[in-house]
């Protein structure tokens, strides 16, 4: 008998959920089966079997979140009962569903249990993460009726008594009292549950932005030549049946190359007790996409060699994906510099939360035709703006603008791109 533990799916995860379990308890597990969907702080994943057996018990359901190496189901590989190997906490998972009732009480009746104290028994009706968020507020889980297998007591169960919780601690002293159902009413609010990628990217980005000292750099191109070419471009690759080339896809090609030119600006930095900065040889450029999953960077490596055309096909391959739940964990690892584009709405500049353990991101606002003076005359010409976030402790002012004078002249000599 072995414990199927939650596993370790990116470099980043804390904890999981269970989207939708394959196999159910009762049913026979081969090697190489998919058991369980788990959503990550990255991604939705497919999680196989490592060995064989039957499974006895899914201990967290559908919907349930479990830190990593906490148990979510029993196996029978017939095997005497062992503790979980590291193999098995790292590559093994089970189904989903309700743990029989007859298959546990013959599974007790096998192995009967020494008498619980009522510590143990807290331990056993209630997740890891939900005894840390009770210790965190103070919260009484007797009040709690578990809706995980067993009853047990899940994350979902607790958003009654953090709500209340929550608004306890933002009522001032002589504030009078009023319950949150009686506020949320007045309100018209509605629960919206995060998912565990939301809960990831508000705790990583507000951490970014609590510990990176961001400074900020904006600066102007006149793109009109870009954009002149990049139709002149685009009627030659249609006309051979090959697939249009964007303004950001031209964007990420001249960053690769700037960043060429200042490695510096390519790099992460490590910790207060570290004397030294990671300086990357590879240029890594991630892509901010906004999916319906929340704040998805999937990276483009070695950027700075390949063409705009390439770039483009890439680009385009990684957002379907991304948009679909479809990338994977090493399309998103890797990263040593991101873009995050919003152009496509209309936004003229906005600046953008650095992307740890990168040191830099770069925010791109819109392609806009304005009046500009050229020989003395005012014409319109298509402009852009963008704004790099770096970060203090690697990157100097000084830095930062010689990066930005680099990338505007890549953009404003377009050829350079495709040359």
């Amino acid at each position: 008998m072995i414990e199927i533990t939650m596993p370790r799916l990116s470099d980043t995860m804390e904890e999981g959920t269970i989207v939708a379990w394959h196999k159910k308890a009762g049913d026979a597990v081969v090697v190489g089966e998919i058991l369980v969907d788990i959503e990550t702080d990255k991604a939705m994943m497919e999680y196989e079997a490592y060995e064989a057996g039957t499974i006895v018990e899914i201990l967290v359901g559908e919907g349930g979140v479990a830190t990593i190496g906490t148990p979510i189901a029993r196996l029978d590989n017939g095997q005497a009962t062992r503790a979980p190997s590291a193999a098995a906490s790292v590559a093994q998972a089970s189904p989903t569903t309700p743990a029989s009732t007859e298959r546990s009480e013959a599974v007790t009746m096998v192995s009967p249990m020494p008498i619980e104290s009522e510590e143990d028994a807290q331990h056993r009706i209630a997740s890891p993460l939900v005894r840390k968020l009770a210790r965190e507020h103070n919260l009484d889980l007797r009040q709690v009726r578990g809706s995980g297998p067993g009853g047990r007591i899940i994350r979902a169960d607790l958003d009654g008594l953090l709500a209340a919780a929550e608004i306890e601690a933002t009522k001032g002293p002589t504030m009078p009292l009023a319950s949150g159902p009686l506020l949320d009413a007045k309100r018209g609010s509605q629960e919206i549950p995060f998912t565990n990628v939301r809960r990831v990217i508000a705790r990583r980005l507000g951490e970014s932005a609590r510990t990176v000292p961001h400074f900020y750099v904006t600066a102007v191109a006149d793109v009109e030549d870009l954009v002149r070419l990049r139709t002149d471009l685009n009627e030659q690759l249609v006309a051979t049946g090959r697939a249009k080339v964007s303004v950001n896809d031209m964007m990420i090609r001249a960053c690769a190359l700037a960043l060429r030119e200042h490695p510096l600006v390519n790099a992460s930095y490590v910790n207060d007790a570290s004397s030294t900065m990671l300086v990357h040889e590879r240029i890594n450029v991630g892509i901010a996409v906004a999916s319906t999953n929340g704040l998805v960077v999937p990276v483009i490596t070695d950027a700075d060699k390949k063409t705009v055309s390439e770039l483009g096909t890439e680009a385009r391959h990684l957002v379907t994906l991304a948009g679909s739940k479809g990338v994977s964990l090493d399309q998103m690892s890797g990263g040593t510099f991101t873009i995050s584009n919003l152009g496509m709405f209309g936004v003229e500049e906005f600046t953008a939360i650095i992307n740890p353990p990168e040191g830099a991101i770069l925010a791109v606002g819109t392609t806009r035709r304005e009046p500009v003076g050229v020989d003395d005359e005012i014409v319109l010409r298509h402009r852009m703006r963008y704004t790099l976030s770096a970060d203090h402790r690697i990157i100097d002012g000084a830095l930062a603008a010689q990066f930005l004078q680099t990338l505007t002249g890549l953009l404003e000599h377009p050829l350079s791109l495709i040359v």
